[in-house]
């Protein structure tokens, strides 16, 4: 088998990117593409153990290294400009457009999907949000992602299997796009993410600062409790206004390496994740490591967390729902060999043996036809 794996884009190592290094275990030799890559060296080799990224025009355009998003217009013109007729079998790993890739009649195109383009559908408001109402750009913006629309809902027919990352996503292929989907979880490195020695006595929070993580319900809820102590990671474009709004007992570490989230996730009461996630794969890692999450009740996390036996759930999206599920974790036990327990099977070896028997009988049933 001559396979290619197609990925959005390369530029944070991130939870897709953790699925791409487990095919990529899967398969070593495998060729593999992408709109823009912008890796650093180090995660270049965590994820592709440094092979080489064929990518788009995209690449070298002006300002696509700082913002490759504001050429979004071009992302379907650039994923079809791949030429990828050599391959007998191609993957997309996508959230946005590498599903739309050009494939043969010949070729089998199985679809990993992350999630259908969330700022095309269900958060397209938040996406136009930052955009003056009546404004040229917020109509252009409306414009561009109308036709990003209709060409994503044209192009599913180049997908002959989609994969779901969770049964919440399969829901949304099925509603969007009138397609079925298989669904294998994401891998997680149970291996890596272990048991700690001490619990310390902080709650603790982990993600990419932008607008949809909701980081900003937390911080209201933990400026609330003075008595809490709250440490944060991440960074991003709304690290600024977090870190202005945050009380004293709020610690901000910014950006950290597994090593040191690892080491923080170790130490916490309770993962606490305000975000309406497709599957959510730090949430699992911190129960990895036996530490309950505090989460809302909402998309891949109702399949992840067991309540009251890995975790527990608030019911909207507000700072007020959140303050009372801390206030209710405070009167709950959990023992961290049951919460590790319930993340051990999400681990990536279970992934990696689901999806290479999924790819080798899908090849074996498409050549019988």
């Amino acid at each position: 088998m001559k396979i290619a794996l197609i990925h959005d884009w390369y530029y944070v190592n991130g939870g897709a990117e953790k699925v791409v290094r487990a095919i990529n275990e899967i398969w070593p030799n495998i060729a593999h593409y992408a709109l823009i890559d912008f890796l650093s060296d180090k995660d270049r080799n965590d994820i592709l153990k440094g092979q080489k990224v064929t990518t788009s025009f995209i690449q070298y355009l002006p300002t696509a290294r700082q913002n490759h998003r504001k050429f979004l217009q071009l992302f379907p013109f650039a994923i079809e400009s791949f030429d990828l007729s050599a391959y007998d079998i191609i993957i997309s790993s996508s959230a946005s457009v590498a599903k739309g890739i050009k494939v043969t009649n010949e070729q089998l195109h199985i679809c990993y999907c992350h999630s259908p383009m969330r700022y095309a559908y269900d958060l397209y408001d938040q996406y136009i949000a930052d955009y003056k109402k009546g404004g040229l750009k917020r109509a252009y913006v409306n414009y561009v992602l109308d036709k990003l629309r209709r060409w994503d809902q044209e192009s599913n027919h180049r997908v002959t299997h989609f994969v779901a990352n969770s049964n919440h996503v399969a829901e949304r292929i099925s509603r969007l796009y009138n397609r079925s989907a298989e669904v294998i979880y994401p891998p997680v490195d149970t291996r890596f993410y272990e048991l700690g020695s001490a619990q310390g006595d902080y709650f603790f929070t982990a993600s990419r600062m932008v607008s949809y993580k909701k980081m900003n319900l937390i911080i209201e809820a933990f400026n609330k409790r003075p008595d809490l102590k709250l440490i944060v990671a991440g960074d991003g474009p709304e690290e600024r206004k977090l870190k202005a709004m945050a009380s004293k007992n709020i610690i901000f570490e910014g950006f950290v390496d597994a090593a040191r989230l690892r080491e923080l996730m170790r130490g916490a009461k309770a993962f606490v994740y305000a975000a309406e996630e497709d599957f959510g794969i730090v949430p699992v890692e911190a129960m990895s490591c036996g530490i309950p999450v505090i989460a809302l009740r909402k998309g891949g996390l109702k399949e992840t967390i067991k309540d009251k036996v890995s975790g527990i759930f608030f019911e909207t999206q507000s700072s007020e729902s959140l303050s009372q599920a801390i206030h209710k974790f405070e009167t709950l036990t959990f023992d961290s060999e049951q919460v590790r327990a319930h993340a051990l099977p999400f681990g990536t070896t279970f992934f990696k043996s689901q999806f290479e028997k999924l790819v080798v009988e899908k090849w074996q049933n498409f050549k019988s036809q």
